[in-house]
């Protein structure tokens, strides 16, 4: 099923509003250009319908994984590289961009459920979204989701060229769920996610993905913390030497000469 997403309510007005008057000035001033007229319907019909394609927001069924990073977006991988983040996290990351052309849906979708721990919109520059600069330099809003396991997931909605719009629906301390809706970016751009080391990477680069549908990586699981069992001072019922050795801390034997 398809719907007109809300972010597209007041461009769709402009753009009825601009091609109802259009339309009107060609039919009062040149109503013998049967030719022009022609033109304008077909122009005019191909407005509306990219307009209208640019917002469709198609119905997506998601199945949701906790050890797994779904796609943020609809578009293309153009980068898959082992990075620092700089802005929060302060670490080293293995960033997956995704590149948002004007034919592709612009909703942008959790990639995993949990508590937004970092939220931060910084206004920029506009340049080409595949520029290198434009992960830090554009206008972009990061985000950063914390999930049950104490795993983070950074992710970035950048403006490119075209896109000079980016919207948001979530705020620090929000809890989330995998697959809803943060955002949307009006027009061709990207979204930068920064996972932490170890994540096996399920996508490769030139591949197209699906927002909310695509798995872009499997977390990787915390090992379990190790516990420590007391040691024994004094022998009990069915020990040995070596259980009762082994139990006990090692003590320096060494003389000081």
């Amino acid at each position: 099923m398809m719907t007109f997403h809300k972010e597209g309510y007041t461009s769709l007005a402009i753009c009825v509003l601009f091609i109802f008057v259009l339309n009107a000035f060609i039919s009062f001033y040149f109503p013998e250009a049967h030719v022009v007229k022609w033109i304008v319907y077909i122009l005019s019909f191909l407005l509306f319908v990219t307009i209208v394609q640019f917002f469709r927001s198609p119905k997506v069924n998601i199945d949701t994984d906790d050890k797994y990073v779904l796609c943020p977006a609809d578009g293309k991988v153009v980068v898959i590289e082992e990075t620092v983040e700089t802005e929060f996290l302060k670490d080293k990351r293995i960033q997956l961009s995704i590149f948002m052309s004007p034919i592709n849906v612009h909703i942008n979708r959790n990639p995993i459920a949990g508590v937004v721990k970092y939220f931060k919109y910084n206004p920029g520059k506009y340049l080409v979204a595949w520029h290198p600069k434009s992960s830090t330099e554009n206008e972009r809003t990061t985000i950063a989701i914390e999930n049950n396991n104490g795993v983070t997931v950074l992710f970035r909605q950048i403006a490119g060229a075209l896109a000079r719009r980016i919207v948001w629906y979530v705020k620090e301390g929000d809890v989330v769920e995998q697959g809803a809706q943060f955002g949307f970016i009006k027009f061709g751009s990207r979204v930068d996610v920064f996972l932490p080391l170890g994540t096996e990477i399920k996508v490769e680069l030139g591949q197209v993905v699906k927002g909310g549908r695509t798995i872009l990586a499997q977390l990787a699981e915390k090992p379990a913390p190790v516990k420590a069992e007391p040691f024994k001072e004094k022998a009990e019922p069915g020990d040995t030497f070596e259980t009762v050795k082994a139990a006990r801390p090692v003590k320096n034997t060494i003389k000081k000469a």
